[in-house]
Parts: structure tokens; C-alpha cells; sequence
């Protein structure tokens, strides 16, 4: 196998004193994905404002969740077989340029397709990234630096929220996208310095068609979450059509993987009980995330009526529990094992979510940083007990597809809370506005766009503002339930993991 003689290369090719360098530049390539999805968030309300399309809010999450759900396999499958440093350059190139005509977007219809561009880069990022770490250390120093890895998501999330409020409060929104360049280029020229690998050239036999199965099955679903019972009812034929193609799909995508000779998905890595249980809580606990991350500046700026700045930062209070938690894991994992240490992160998951749940409209932002500080104290012990027992678990053979194969539930689980989720907004918003609406003014689900505005809020008759904050409070109220629901599942699921991890042979 190509792994067994990449082992060999990494280790050797490798000295402990370029260690460090390796680290920074991939922990800059992690920076720049991650920064990407607290930043956007910040700055979607000043983004719908001036380009429009309410209703289209979901999409700009789902199709860049979408296409890095998909390929994060692809990246991970391909690592293995003709390296990471290559893999891992193609995708930040093609990510780079997805950011460069964000940029440009004239439209939300461009916007949307340019993220999906950025999206199939950043599949690449975070599962190789992940496993050149995994690579290059020691079992015994996996949870540490898994640790500080984890931690960039925290870190940037940090900085993303508070650049992006104040870029779009005094320059423009499309300086969110494009300071990824200079990240981006940054990462490559200190992988290819410093990061050595040497692959012995075969020819390869790649699952093409088990990726395009699993793009069409997943393709299906998303559409069949974001537009069933808003713009396409639950039983029309077109979301049959969408219902009937995603199980014939996933059907011949599991028949595809079980006889070719290079699954994208080797099913046989999920017959051990630690990895599938950690896989599925990934799956629940990437809903919760992308629901918090989306839709929490949306409510503290159209209900509680802040600024994007302090919208943002009460992202950043996960984003601080999230790296503390991170580090704090790498310690217990040694002391109290991955099962005790998953099991601080669920608990911590549903006291947050209960946190939002019940967080009533005058409440004020500090109110949903808590609820925010304590979900990512939950991701930050969930998020690094599960790589590190996944790369302890399996040989090195399988350790790219595996990671990835973590990464790909939690990803299929944002690009499935996005969908679902802002689905479940604009249904419960255009339900309560035909219920309630005696403002005399008509009201729709694009007309929230005005509550995002301060202006046009003021422009504003006071009843329409009443009846659009009690209609975005009402249906984001729903949303918060569903997150609470996803971390009671992820904690009963963490109860039944094993005590100690099987280790590899």
C-alpha cells in the first residue's frame, strides 16, 4: 500500500526541528478555512441587505457546506494515494480563487455559485491538514498537538467575528473574502519548503463513480431540506423526484463501494464500534454548529437590534471555549481516557443549547454568549477526543480516509443543519407572517432583509417592526429547540462508547 512507504518518508524526510514550521503553515491553512465561516456569518445580514434574496440565506451556507461535504472524501482518498502536499495545495488554490470572486459578486444567485466554488477547495483543508499532523507526530503526542489544531477554530473565530463586523461597518463585505489570499498563499509556500514526502508513482485506481453517486445523493437531499415546504411543496412531484433519486443513489453508491478495489468510503473502518459512534455524533454535533453559526447574528442583530459587531461577538464566546477545551482535552484524554472526555463535551453541548432554547428576545447579547461559550466548550472536547481515538484506532494504511471519513460526517452534518435549519426558518416565518400580520403593511419572508438594516428598520411603520422581529423570534426560536434535540442525541450516543479504544495492530 502507498501508506506503508509514505510512513517511512514522513518520518525520515521530516526532522523533529521542521516539526514546528509544518505546524504553522498548516495550522494557517486551517486558519484560513475556519476564519471563513464566522466571518461570512458576521457579514451575511450586510450582505442580504445590498444584494437581497432573504430566502436565499441558507444557500450561501449550503452550497459551500455542500461541495466541501462531498470532496472531503475525494481529498482524503487522493492524499493517500499521491500525497498530501500536492492534495493539499490543489485545494487551497481552488479555494483561493472561489474567495477572489466572492469578491465580485454582483448578485446572490453569484455569490451562491462562487461559494460553491470555495467549497470544493476547502474540502481539502481540514482532513489533510489533520492527517499530515497525524503523520508526523506520535501517538503520544497526538492529543496535544490535535489540541492546538482544534484550537484554530477557536482562535480564528475569534478574530473572524470581530474583522468582520468591523469591515463591514467601515469598508465593504467583500474584504471578507478577500483576505484569504495572502492566508492562503502564506500556507503554500511553508508546506512546500518544509514538508517533505516522497511517493512512489503507480498507477491509481480512483472511485469516480462512487463520487459522482455521492454527490447526487447528498445533492438530492439538501435541495429536498432547504426548498420542501417553502417554495416547493412537501408533496409535489418535484420533491418526490428529489426523494426517489437520493435513494436510488445512495443505494448504488453503497453497492459501487463495497466492489471496487479503492472505496471512497471503505465501509470496514465503520465496523468498529468507537469510530461509527464518534462518526455519528459528528454528523449531529456539525447540525448544532452550523445552526449556532449561522443564525445567531441574524437574531441578535434583527430581534435584540445590535450592531454586526457585537452580533459577532457573541460567536466569539464559542470560539474562546472552543480552543480552552481543546487544549484542556489533549490533558484529560491521557488521564480520564476519550470516553469521560466526550462525555464533558456532550454535557457541556446540551447546556448550552438548552441556553438558547429558552433565551427570550430582551434577553441581550451576553445572554447568548453564554449559551454560545458553553457549545463550544462541548466541540472543543468532542471535536479532539474523536481524531485523536480515530488515528490511534486505525493503521496507518487507513488513516487519510479515515479522518476524512469523520470529517465528511461532520461537514454532511452543516450541510444538512443548513439546509434543514434555514428551512425550518423561512417556513415558520412565512407561516407566523400569513398567521399575524395586522401591521397593514404586506409582509414576506425577504422583508426581514429590513430588520438587518438599522436604516431601513427605522424607515420602517413600528407595528411592521413588531410583527417581523415577533415572526424571526418566533421561527429562530424553532431552530434553537432542533440544536437542543441534536445534543441530547449526541450525548446518549457518547454514553455507549466503549471505555478504551481498540488499538491498531
Amino acid at each position: 500500500m502507498i501508506m506503508g512507504q509514505t510512513t517511512g518518508a514522513f518520518r525520515e524526510g521530516n526532522s523533529m526541528d521542521k516539526r514546528p514550521f509544518i505546524l504553522a503553515a498548516i495550522m494557517l491553512a486551517m486558519f484560513m478555512g475556519a476564519i471563513e465561516g464566522t466571518i461570512v456569518s458576521t457579514a451575511m445580514p450586510a450582505i442580504v441587505s445590498e444584494l437581497g434574496g432573504f430566502s436565499r440565506y441558507s444557500w450561501v451556507f449550503s452550497g459551500y457546506l455542500l461541495m466541501n461535504a462531498v470532496t472531503v472524501l475525494i481529498y482524503g482518498k487522493l492524499s493517500d494515494l499521491f500525497g498530501r502536499k500536492p492534495i493539499l495545495t490543489i485545494g487551497i488554490i481552488i479555494f483561493l480563487i472561489g474567495s477572489l470572486l466572492c469578491g465580485f459578486a454582483g448578485s446572490m444567485e453569484e455569490l451562491i455559485i462562487y461559494r460553491f466554488i470555495q467549497g470544493l477547495g476547502a474540502g481539502a483543508i481540514a482532513p489533510v491538514a489533520t492527517t499530515i499532523i497525524g503523520d508526523i507526530y506520535e501517538k503520544h503526542e497526538r492529543g496535544r498537538v490535535q489540541g492546538y489544531l482544534s484550537s484554530v477554530w477557536g482562535i480564528s473565530a475569534v478574530l473572524g467575528p470581530a474583522v468582520g463586523g468591523i469591515l463591514v461597518e467601515s469598508l465593504t463585505w467583500r474584504l471578507i473574502f478577500w483576505i484569504n489570499i495572502p492566508l492562503g498563499i502564506l500556507s503554500m509556500v511553508g508546506i512546500w519548503i518544509f514538508l517533505k514526502e516522497h511517493i512512489e508513482k503507480k498507477k491509481q485506481d480512483i472511485d469516480y463513480p462512487g463520487a459522482v453517486l455521492l454527490t447526487l445523493a447528498v445533492s438530492s437531499v439538501m435541495l429536498i431540506l432547504v426548498e420542501g415546504g417553502v417554495h416547493l411543496p412537501w408533496a409535489s412531484s418535484q420533491i418526490i423526484g428529489l426523494a426517489a433519486i437520493s435513494v436510488i443513489a445512495l443505494t448504488l453508491f453503497v453497492r459501487q463501494e463495497q466492489k471496487t478495489s479503492e472505496p471512497m468510503m471503505p465501509f470496514e473502518i465503520w465496523q468498529e464500534k468507537s469510530i461509527l459512534l464518534a462518526n455519528i455524533v459528528s454528523l449531529a454535533t456539525g447540525v448544532m454548529i452550523i445552526g449556532l453559526s449561522s443564525f445567531l447574528p441574524t437574531f441578535v442583530q434583527g430581534v435584540m437590534e445590535r450592531s454586526p459587531t457585537v452580533a459577532g461577538f457573541t460567536l466569539t464566546a464559542m470560539s474562546i471555549g472552543w480552543p480552552i477545551a481543546s487544549t484542556i482535552a489533549g490533558h484529560l484524554l491521557i488521564k480520564i481516557g476519550f470516553k469521560a472526555t466526550s462525555i464533558l463535551g456532550g454535557i457541556s453541548l446540551i447546556a448550552g443549547s438548552l441556553v438558547l432554547a429558552f433565551m427570550p428576545p430582551d434577553a441581550g447579547p451576553l445572554f447568548a454568549a453564554a449559551g454560545s461559550f458553553l457549545v463550544g466548550i462541548g466541540m472543543g472536547l468532542t471535536s479532539t477526543s474523536f481524531i485523536v481515538m480515530i488515528q490511534d484506532t486505525v493503521s496507518w494504511e487507513r488513516r487519510g480516509i479515515a479522518t476524512a471519513s469523520n470529517m465528511f460526517m461532520r461537514n454532511l452534518g452543516n450541510t444538512v443543519g443548513a439546509a434543514l435549519l434555514g428551512g425550518v426558518m423561512n417556513s415558520r416565518l412565512a407561516d407566523y407572517l400569513a398567521e399575524n400580520n395586522d401591521s397593514g403593511k404586506q409582509l414576506t419572508i425577504d422583508s426581514a432583509n429590513q430588520l438587518l438594516n438599522s436604516e431601513e428598520r427605522a424607515a420602517l411603520p413600528a407595528k411592521a417592526v413588531e410583527v417581523l422581529q415577533s415572526g424571526l423570534s418566533h421561527s429562530l426560536q424553532a431552530v434553537y429547540v432542533i440544536i437542543l434535540l441534536f445534543a441530547a442525541i449526541s450525548f446518549l450516543l457518547l454514553l455507549l462508547l466503549p471505555k478504551k479504544e481498540k488499538q491498531q495492530s
